[in-house]
């Protein structure tokens, strides 16, 4: 699953920042619900990624350096839906991943998951 984000015009994983009183788990849900329509459950955790180069600076001036902590879902519900951060979101096959414009932290993320590198929770 991706969204192409209206900010930058690139495709990447739904995701965000956590709430107070939220666990990672709960926030990754909420994010991917909030941000594709897709409700999904969280099967396993891929891991934290840090870029230095992965630097984002929004319109208000905001400047950070990027990271995230990212799980594993399935889809159990809902639709790809657009919304004010995505103006597209679609389920996207491995094979056709290259047509996509995606950053490079982001594709390692994917490339990652792709190859089974990361902790299984069986």
């Amino acid at each position: 699953m991706l969204q192409r984000r209206r900010d930058t015009g690139q495709w990447a994983l739904p995701g965000g920042a956590q709430d107070i009183g939220e666990t990672a788990v709960q926030c990754a849900v909420r994010e991917c619900l909030e941000e594709t329509g897709i409700v999904a459950e969280i099967t396993g955790f891929l891991g934290v990624y840090t870029n230095p180069h992965h630097i984002v600076a929004y319109t208000d001036g905001e400047i950070r350096q990027q990271y995230e902590t990212t799980y594993i879902g399935r889809p159990v519900g809902g639709e790809p839906t657009v919304n004010d951060e995505a103006d597209d979101v679609r389920f996207v096959q491995p094979a056709d991943l290259d047509q996509y414009d995606i950053h490079p932290s982001m594709r390692q993320q994917i490339g990652d998951y792709l190859v089974g590198s990361y902790p299984h929770l069986d």
